[in-house]
């Protein structure tokens, strides 16, 4: 990472122009502007402290838990 300019608190992240084009297309039906928004909500994650499991609420079924599990990641958020 390298300083964007002296005084900023924000810093320019390279990365892989084809995982960018990815991140472009997966990000094109998120609800997120852009893949700086993306990324930025993404390695907030990653870096977070690890939660406790999430408990069943009453009327979703495990199965459909484990839908939607399979459906973020395949969206890539998991």
């Amino acid at each position: 990472m390298s300083a964007a300019k002296a005084g900023s608190d924000k810093v320019t992240l390279k990365i892989p122009r084809p995982l960018y084009n990815r991140l472009r297309q997966l990000v094109a039906d998120s609800g997120f502007n852009s893949v700086t928004e993306f990324a930025v909500f993404v390695l907030r994650d990653v870096v977070s402290p690890p939660e406790r499991p999430p408990q069943l609420e009453d009327g979703l079924t495990s199965a459909e838990v484990d839908a939607v599990r399979r459906r973020l990641r395949k969206l890539g958020y998991l």
